[in-house]
């Protein structure tokens, strides 16, 4: 009986490790194949049978991509713009989240209603008003115009998750520095935002994620280059005639970089706030 018991805790743990075996197959095999080929030539890519190791390693597409000044500007554009979003939501989050957290006012069911509506409407059915609305405010092809529209998408999102972190932190802490005189904003600054570093990291590294690898928005509500953000163009070297398929993968891989490292820098936080921001006490 204790041989079957063990057996089954063997097999059991084995059926578990091939099945996480396979998925991190299945998750890195494809960056793995985007790594290699931003590594190869043209040619080589489409070489059959596929190699994923290059017998001509060469750092050509990442020197095609690095030294154009049109490229390199993709890269600020989504910089400004993804850091743009991710402080300005995070302000208002916080201070929106913490309203809900602490305060009863009137309305306040009706904007939790609102806000996770706006959070599972498709974003697609947005565009055509969204369109009309920045080019009548004159914000078409501007940043501006781009960041405001990000946030509709990442406010509710960073909203219901601070909240939720909020709700786990003790009332008596801010209750606390009001009894000695201090406001509400003192309150919010000087004591819950510095113990809430966690769940502002998991909130801050999803919303430039979000900003960063935005497409549909990006390529409607832009017309210049000057103005194009990195995935936008990632699609821009996808010429009419001809593909340059290595330089599409070595722009990918330093599209991902930023985002890379800020999940590896801050993961501690990011999970901790992810978890601590699911749970309502």
């Amino acid at each position: 009986m204790a041989m079957t018991t063990q057996r089954r805790t063997l097999l059991a743990k084995s059926g578990v490790l091939a099945g996480l075996i396979l998925g991190a197959v299945f998750a890195a095999g494809p960056v793995l194949w985007m790594l290699s080929s931003s590594f190869k030539s043209n040619t080589e890519i489409f070489e059959l049978p596929p190699r994923l190791l290059t017998n001509s390693f060469s750092f050509d597409a990442y020197a095609a991509i690095l030294t154009n000044s049109e490229t390199l500007r993709f890269f600020f554009n989504s910089y400004l713009v993804a850091g743009a979003v991710t402080i300005l939501t995070l302000l208002v989050a916080i201070h929106a989240a913490y309203a809900f957290s602490r305060f009863e006012f009137r309305g306040k069911r009706v904007l939790n209603v609102v806000i996770i509506s706006v959070q599972a409407v498709p974003p697609i059915t947005l565009l055509i008003p969204y369109f009309g609305l920045v080019v009548g405010l004159g914000l078409y092809n501007t940043y501006p115009g781009l960041i405001l529209t990000y946030m509709v998408f990442t406010l509710p999102y960073a909203i219901i998750m601070m909240t939720g972190y909020m709700n786990t932190l003790p009332r008596e802490l801010d209750e606390a520095v009001r009894v000695d005189g201090a406001g509400s904003l003192t309150a919010l600054w000087r004591v819950l935002v510095p113990i809430s570093v966690p769940g502002i990291v998991s909130v801050g590294i999803y919303t430039f994620m979000i900003a960063w690898n935005e497409y549909l928005f990006a390529l409607t509500l832009t017309r210049t280059t000057e103005m194009r953000t990195v995935p936008i163009g990632i699609q821009l070297l996808m010429g009419q005639h001809s593909y340059e398929w290595n330089q599409i993968m070595a722009m990918s891989i330093l599209g991902s970089i930023p985002v890379l490292i800020l999940f590896l820098v801050l993961q501690r936080f990011f999970i901790t706030g992810l978890t601590a921001g699911a749970v309502k006490s």
